[in-house]
């Protein structure tokens, strides 16, 4: 369920982008635009937080740990799209706190062994990335439990699943989350190109953050 109370309601949104995205990806901006509409002034503003994530998840996963060390873990709201959802989960499990999954990637150690080398940004092809063999074998640090059952405590995670998606097999996301609020939809694709109509204000509220 939603969380509904108001000394829970989340002090810091983060939301972390997918596999060579950024923060300028369009369901980031789209959920920052959302947060924004959604402030009061008799409320504590909450912060928004977006970092651009190095390739290596050591690197990702130490610096995320310092940035949201001003929030306290009830607090905290999580967001995270495909390589994103991966490690909110890993950071929900971690910190006790709630997360939005986007079509998160379950296995991506098996997933990005392909991808070794270097590679461009989607949103700015001039900013290049080194993948190593080193980085896939990170990801295994950050697996939590099985990946082949559930994920413990599904009850702190939604997981917003599109069939069609054409990246991620969404059978193995469903299965991961089984247990946890689960919107799975027939289309949207790896992208959720719907997302703003859709599932956006649904993802705020599943974190507290519902609309007045």
């Amino acid at each position: 369920m939603p969380a509904t109370d108001s000394s829970l309601r989340p002090s810091h949104l983060l939301y972390l982008h997918g596999f060579r995205s950024s923060p300028g990806s369009a369901k980031a901006r789209l959920t920052h635009q959302r947060l924004q509409q959604l402030q009061r002034p008799a409320r504590p503003r909450v912060e928004w937080l977006c970092p651009q994530l190095p390739a290596s998840p050591r690197d990702a996963v130490e610096g995320l740990l310092r940035l949201v060390q001003q929030a306290a873990p009830r607090r905290l709201a999580l967001v995270g799209s495909s390589l994103g959802g991966f490690y909110a989960t890993w950071l929900a499990q971690r910190l006790d706190c709630r997360a939005a999954l986007l079509n998160p990637a379950v296995n991506p150690a098996r997933d990005l062994a392909a991808q070794i080398g270097e590679l461009g940004s989607w949103h700015d092809p001039s900013l290049r990335l080194q993948f190593t063999a080193s980085h896939v074998a990170q990801l295994r640090d950050y697996e939590i439990g099985q990946l082949d059952r559930p994920v413990p405590h599904p009850q702190r995670y939604l997981a917003v699943i599109a069939r069609d998606d054409e990246v991620l097999d969404w059978r193995e996301m469903q299965a991961r989350y089984r247990g946890a609020m689960l919107r799975v939809v027939d289309s949207g694709g790896h992208a959720l190109e719907d997302y703003a109509e859709r599932h956006c204000d649904a993802v705020l509220e599943f974190l507290g953050l519902r609309a007045d």
